[in-house]
């Protein structure tokens, strides 16, 4: 996996939680509790923790799909209300997402072209002829060639599905990609190949990246910043390289020494 670069210079924050939290309709508990953080523009964060410690439903908040019970999630500096149309259709461009599974989040039924197509078309920037040139172009982008966009999903391997995922996500050139376990379904090899080129189209187009992985190689390859998660409470944040190499917080050291290593 490409070394993480050297940290960037502070910009303006992209998307902020400003003590957002998040209960359930009968739960006893919140998922999220009093979150604050902020995401900068250009620049990669990881959101870790252990399952159930709200990482999923933090980036469901931050893609707007789930509504803080207080708290709020900001886009530019302006609150994200679902219900604006215009601010939403703007935010729906700029900010794109890849989820986990490549099995499940192409359609079967679709040829790839259409898949790639979708946020072009939906988003009424081309029809889906015109947007033949554009699927193309990011198809060879991720590594694929341009004719598969004629074929349907299931004749790629896991890694090839993830990657036209990517393309999709990647199509109308968002100014965020937000990740869920891009690469927890993944062989080794193929999981350092779609890092690298995660790296790649951070560097060439000025990318923001929102991580959620239990992988902290990846986060440490990817990511400059990363927060730590515990039972939907944010315990620590700050540079990857601080907080991987000298935690501060006694969950975030039990989270590095659960990772397995091999025998010297």
């Amino acid at each position: 996996m490409t070394p993480a670069t050297e940290p960037k210079p502070r910009t303006t924050p992209v998307l902020e939680l400003d003590g957002a939290a998040l209960r359930y309709r009968g739960a006893a508990e919140p998922v999220v509790r009093d979150v604050s953080l902020t995401v900068e523009a250009g620049r990669g964060l990881a959101l870790v923790g252990e399952s159930g410690a709200g990482k999923t439903t933090l980036l469901r908040m931050l893609l707007g799909l789930a509504r803080p019970t207080s708290g709020s999630v900001r886009y530019d500096g302006a609150e994200l209300r679902p219900g604006s149309r215009e601010q939403m259709r703007r935010f729906r461009r700029d900010v794109s997402c890849v989820f986990q599974d490549p099995y499940s989040s192409l359609d079967p039924r679709r040829r790839v072209g259409a898949i790639v197509a979708e946020p072009l078309v939906s988003l009424g920037l081309d029809s889906r002829r015109t947007a033949a040139p554009k699927v193309a172009e990011a198809l060879e982008r991720v590594g694929l060639p341009a004719d598969s966009a004629s074929r349907y999903p299931h004749e790629f391997s896991g890694g090839q599905r993830q990657r036209i995922a990517i393309a999709r996500a990647t199509v109308c050139r968002p100014r965020v990609l937000l990740a869920d376990e891009p690469v927890s379904a993944l062989d080794v090899t193929t999981r350092v190949k779609v890092v690298d080129l995660l790296a790649e189209l951070q560097r060439e187009q000025g990318l923001t990246i929102v991580m959620v992985s239990h992988d902290l190689s990846v986060v440490a390859s990817l990511c400059e910043r990363t927060a730590v998660l515990e039972r939907g409470r944010l315990v620590e944040q700050g540079d990857t390289a601080q907080v991987l190499g000298a935690p501060a917080h006694p969950y975030t050291r039990r989270l590095i020494d659960s990772v397995p290593r091999l025998p010297v």
